[in-house]
């Protein structure tokens, strides 16, 4: 592990895929992750929204640091105290590790703070939840979600730098988050099911496609040296161990490893395991869509839940068009 306060991007790739696997369950799983979209309550019943005492509590850690020069990524938890959240941060840390995997802040003030501000505060937020970690090789460690105008039809393109459709994904950190800044003129909302719960359909409908969710299989590598790393890794999208399904599934970049000459065309059984998989995620019933507002955070499992995005239509002001941040923590 990095002595920094934060991972590694190779570092918190190691953690996230250290999942321990005992079985592969053969029935339907029930727990507290195996929700449907259609029962859960409106998302303002299940979003936590910030008193303005909690709120006056970040602005003063704010305002501690606001003549500080020290680098943001040297800071600790201790550096913004938040003692009024403290038991609430315990909470999300709870429902994202063995709860529903998923949950939403809302009134975080962002249109009264700066840039420099913004990216403090929720790099600061990730230290009292987890540990962040580097999102890229690059070493990014708070990604900017906008629209860069590149082509979505890229076979290396990362498409959260377009305003396309992004279909269901996990990424390789145990917890996802994002702070919207501003949202789109019309669509980009966040959709998202529950992976366990996809498991158990297929477990009722294709139990014969089950096994194959445990082997590997090859994920595409993009945005890399594919001559230093390989043109993709070996990844077993299931693991299953003391009760606990872990799930990464990753749609397009599933599909799109067959672009390399030495990985084999798909075979039958894994593109109607790819076909039904997704096709089940997708049902009515099964997801969730999130409008997120400026100043909601979205906090999701990687383990436990799949996410995606809906093609948006952005304003022709820069200044505003749909911007979100990015964190990846390990809990």
């Amino acid at each position: 592990m990095s002595s920094a306060h934060y991972l590694s991007f190779i570092d918190q790739t190691l953690h996230y895929f250290d999942r321990p696997h005992q079985q592969i369950p053969t029935a339907p799983l029930q727990c507290a992750a195996a929700w449907r979209g259609e029962d859960l309550p409106q998302l303002e019943q299940m979003a936590y929204r910030l008193s303005e005492g909690e709120v006056a509590e970040i602005e003063s850690a704010l305002a501690l640091l606001d003549d500080s020069a020290v680098d943001t990524r040297s800071l600790t938890a201790a550096d913004f105290p938040l003692p009024a959240l403290t038991r609430r941060f315990q909470e999300w840390r709870e429902a994202l590790a063995s709860g529903r995997g998923f949950q939403v802040v809302r009134g975080v003030p962002v249109e009264r703070w700066s840039r420099e501000q913004k990216e403090r505060f929720f790099w600061c937020f990730g230290l009292h939840l987890g540990q962040p970690g580097e999102q890229n090789p690059d070493g990014h460690l708070l990604g900017h979600v906008i629209d860069l105008r590149e082509q979505a039809d890229s076979s290396t393109v990362r498409l959260y730098k377009t305003a396309a459709n992004i279909d269901y994904h996990c990424d390789a950190a145990d917890v996802v988050g994002l702070l919207c800044l501003n949202k789109a003129k019309s669509g980009g909302k966040s959709r998202i099911v529950s992976s366990v719960s996809v498991f158990n359909e297929l477990a009722r409908r294709r139990p014969e496609l089950l096994a194959r969710l445990f082997d590997p299989v090859h994920l595409d590598v993009r945005d890399k040296n594919v001559n230093e790393v390989g043109s993709t890794l070996s990844i077993p999208p299931c693991r299953y161990a003391d009760g606990s399904l872990r799930t990464f599934y990753h749609s397009d970049y599933f599909r799109s490893a067959v672009r390399h000459d030495d990985v084999p065309p798909l075979t039958q059984e894994e593109e109607d395991l790819f076909d039904t998989y997704e096709a089940i995620a997708m049902e009515e019933g099964m997801y969730l869509d999130m409008d997120l507002q400026p100043g909601d955070i979205q906090l999701l499992s990687n383990h436990t839940i799949l996410h995606a995005r809906t093609a948006y239509e952005d304003f022709a002001d820069p200044k505003q068009r749909r911007h979100l941040l990015r964190l990846w923590l390990s809990l």
